[in-house]
């Protein structure tokens, strides 16, 4: 009989709930939005007003028209890098910007 593990590391336990209780998409949303965060200006950055991932689509909404406009012209650039910062090719298949 093998024993339990007794010990977990905060990340292990977040990501348990989150598979328990159905929000794994916020998860991997907020991961997306740390990414983003890093990658862009506080400027940039503060333009970016929801990330959401619904049923494999990622969905950004943007307010500045240039910003957005950027996003739609590499869409294929971002998703591959939203798809190497999840480290799995599956869990995005579109992009959208709003």
């Amino acid at each position: 009989m093998s024993r339990k593990k007794r010990e977990y590391l905060s990340s292990e336990l977040m990501n348990s709930f989150a598979k328990i209780y159905g929000f794994e998409d916020k998860l991997k949303a907020f991961e997306i939005r740390d990414f983003l965060e890093d990658y862009l200006s506080d400027d940039l950055f503060s333009e970016i007003d929801t990330i959401n991932l619904k049923e494999r689509v990622l969905v950004l909404r943007i307010k500045s028209p240039l910003l957005k406009n950027d996003f739609r012209m590499r869409k294929t650039f971002f998703l591959k890098k939203f798809r190497e910062v999840l480290k799995d090719e599956s869990l995005i298949n579109d992009l959208l910007i709003l």
